[in-house]
């Protein structure tokens, strides 16, 4: 016969002063202070109402859901497993109008370059 394994007591949850527990709420990951910095570069004497900065967030999330959408999309029609720049670009350039899509295609060329580079 082996013998028993001794038993461990059990690990006493720790609580905090108050006699309930602590939630750990994880916040919700926004595109905010990207938009803050973005307009003090800008416009360093310029604010933004927190009304503006949730349409402007939102305005975010939804430029990048079409985009990456339209990058899988050509992907799958390439019959690519993977997704580089050159969809992203090509996504870029279908779903953006004319000089909207040139300035954004240059700005992204210039972002990854840097990023390669060092």
């Amino acid at each position: 016969m082996a013998p028993k394994a001794e038993k461990k007591p059990a690990a006493k949850k720790v609580v905090p002063k108050g006699g309930k527990s602590k939630k750990t709420k994880s916040k919700a990951e926004t595109y905010k202070i990207y938009i803050y910095k973005v307009l003090k570069q800008v416009h360093p004497d310029t604010g933004i109402s927190s009304k503006a900065m949730s349409i402007l967030n939102s305005f975010i999330n939804d430029i990048f859901e079409k985009i990456a959408t339209e990058t899988a999309t050509l992907a799958r029609y390439n019959k690519k497993p993977t997704v580089t720049s050159r969809e992203i670009q090509t996504a870029v350039r279908l779903i953006l109008p004319g000089e909207l899509a040139k300035h954004a295609v240059s700005e992204g060329t210039k972002a990854v370059t840097k990023f390669t580079s060092g």
